[in-house]
């Protein structure tokens, strides 16, 4: 419509000049004569705002070459080529809820979609902001410019202009992402890590989501066009001159307000103002704790005082529980040796077990002080951590803050009428609870321990060590042999229980005695052979020989002759080689005694001997004459 009474404007102009008389020709040829020739005299924005634009273009008004050539510098300088990609400025002169208006000095002011200001909540009109043209011309003829494009083209130049230089530039939290949030920088999506959001560890990362914030480029990435921004540097650097300030004031034994900034396993992290302090986990209570988190909460303020810092003050020890009352100085007002007392086991260790009798003081239960039995075991057999007992107080010690406790010492010891439970010859059941090289701990009752040798386990069997007899736990019956009040020593023995089968071996096995056996086993200098179950005879490698010369092996049956029998050390040695010489030795010695009779006989003279020696002398003397 305004296009249309335009032309019918422009038609009635020219219907008018063409009515006009010489005379206001004229006139106008000389106010055009006097406009050119006071030209460049004129102010350029003021001849922009005064010239009549649709005479121009409807050739009502004309221009001379030279003065067209001036105004086509005029608008060059002054005016914005709409069909170029560079970046201009703008002011924005209104702001709608959907849009922002900005004149860039061209024909028609152009419009930009408010969402592009998302990160600039302050923007107001009157501020300059970078665009470039995104439509030069919509539907309605409307200029439409985009500031996103624009950031995006002078983002990575500023960015790193702000790296270089430190500038501390404004981002808008986009959302978060893992390990911290997206920050639009200049238009550039940056990485927020969450260490770098503040100085303190944060808990909610959604409260910064949809927030402008200020922020230092600290890290980029041009190969693969990464960006980290820092929120913390700017914290830290203010905080910086506050920490100098403060540490210089800082003594020990000062007591300081903090508030707990983390909590570890060995301790509390505490903000001190700007300087953080570390209270060991030992430092915060009198008492054994196995958190922190028992004593105190994140955030909580508390008093702590300064127990040491290094000689820059960059570590500082802070101390709790040191601002209250030592519990060891009411310990000799309210306990004395002797007292029975409740506590609670706190701690467990090889040698005893530290139970807790009032807050933050801890005695000491030895091992020995558990039981009245002789034989140790451990702690962990008789108590468990966090268990109530009642314990006696057997010593205080304050200057060393040491408390020695007992437990055994609340029942009555069994070793009093021991004489009378368990004499010399009795018999009794007992538990089998440890193991050494020489025998067996067997408990007949609780603090009653007795020791069996390992040669009194078995009559018969040669017991090379004690668990090849019994195990842990079994229960066995036993006689008392020894007993030593003083030394609390009991001598056990089981087999003195049964009868000992070697007084009737003893003449079932005796001396020269001849039993059949197989071979059971080739040992060192030797062989083994089993008489019954219980008689095990050694027999001498010589003695293994047989009658034609070789000698028995393994498996084979033979008869042997008990050459050696020990009833107190329970050895019997046989031999198979016995048997044949005997015999031999049989038949040599018969054969003797008829040797001897016969030549006996042969000595006797008989009538024709005495004639034969009378006819020997009667032919000597014959010759002799």
């Amino acid at each position: 419509m305004a296009e249309n009474e335009t032309q019918d404007e422009a038609l009635h102009n020219e219907d008018a000049s063409q009515e006009t008389p010489q005379s206001e020709t004229a006139a106008t040829d000389a106010v055009q004569s006097k406009e050119t020739t006071d030209y460049h005299q004129v102010d350029p924005d003021q001849f922009l705002k005064d010239f009549n634009w649709e005479n121009y273009e409807e050739g009502i008004d004309a221009l001379e070459d030279k003065q067209l050539a001036e105004f086509e510098k005029l608008v060059e300088a002054n005016f914005v080529d709409t069909l170029t990609d560079e970046v201009v400025k703008a002011t924005v002169t209104f702001i709608s809820d959907r849009d922002v208006i900005v004149d860039i000095n061209a024909k028609s002011e152009g419009v930009i979609s408010l969402n592009e200001f998302r990160y600039n909540s302050a923007l107001k009109v009157g501020d300059t902001v970078e665009v470039m043209v995104d439509v030069r011309e919509d539907a309605t003829g409307q200029l439409i410019l985009s500031h996103r494009k624009a950031r995006a083209v002078m983002a990575w130049d500023r960015v790193n202009a702000a790296h270089e230089s430190g500038e501390i530039v404004n981002g808008f939290v986009k959302c978060r992402t893992k390990g911290g949030m997206i920050v639009d920088v200049f238009g550039i999506e940056a990485f927020l890590p969450g260490s770098q959001i503040d100085v303190k560890p944060i808990r909610d990362y959604d409260q910064y989501v949809n927030k402008t914030m200020e922020f230092k480029v600290v890290k980029i990435n041009h190969e693969f066009k990464n960006v980290v921004v820092s929120h913390k540097a700017l914290i830290e650097a203010d905080i910086e001159e506050q920490k100098k300030e403060i540490i210089s004031q800082l003594e020990k034994g000062q007591v300081l307000e903090g508030v707990v900034k983390n909590i570890t396993s060995y301790g509390v992290f505490m903000d001190l103002g700007g300087v953080d302090g570390l209270v060991h986990i030992t430092d915060l209570s009198w008492s054994r704790i196995s958190h922190p988190s028992e004593i105190v909460e994140l955030d909580e303020k508390l008093n702590v005082v300064i127990l040491d810092f290094d000689e820059d003050k960059s570590r500082i020890q802070l101390g709790l529980k040191q601002l209250s009352k030592h519990p060891w100085e009411a310990v000799g007002e309210g306990m004395k040796v002797g007292d029975k007392v409740k506590g609670k086991v706190a701690v467990i260790a090889d040698y005893g077990a530290f139970v807790e009798i009032a807050d933050g003081v801890e005695g000491l239960v030895h091992v020995s002080e558990m039981s009245w039995s002789t034989h140790l075991r451990s702690a962990q057999d008789f108590v468990k951590v966090g268990q109530e007992i009642d314990v006696e107080i057997l010593s205080i010690d304050q200057e060393e803050r040491k408390i020695s406790l007992g437990i055994k010492q609340l029942t009555s010891d069994p070793w009093t009428d021991i004489t009378s439970k368990y004499p010399v010859g009795s018999r009794h059941k007992g538990v089998v609870r440890n193991f050494t090289n020489f025998g067996v701990f067997l408990e007949l009752e609780e603090g009653i321990d007795g020791l069996i040798y390992i040669s009194d386990l078995s009559w018969t069997k040669k017991v090379k060590h004690p668990s090849e007899f019994c195990a842990v736990g079994d229960e066995l019956e036993v006689e008392v042999l020894e007993l030593d009040v003083e030394g609390r020593k009991l001598s056990l023995s089981h087999k003195h229980t049964m009868d000992n089968p070697w007084d009737k071996y003893e003449a079932e096995f005796a001396l020269g005695t001849v039993h059949s056996a197989q071979m059971t086993e080739m040992v060192d200098k030797g062989a083994t052979v089993e008489f019954n179950e219980h008689i095990v005879a050694f027999v001498p490698s010589r003695h293994l020989e047989k009658e034609d010369g070789s000698k028995l092996t393994k498996g084979e049956t033979a008869e042997f002759k008990v050459i050696e029998f020990n009833k107190e050390f329970r050895r019997v040695v046989a031999s198979h080689m016995a048997i044949y010489k005997e015999a031999e030795a049989q038949i040599v010695k018969s054969a003797g005694k008829k040797s001897k009779q016969l030549a006996d006989d042969e000595s006797k003279p008989t009538f024709g001997d005495a004639n034969d020696t009378l006819k020997k002398l009667k032919d000597e003397m014959e010759g002799k004459s």
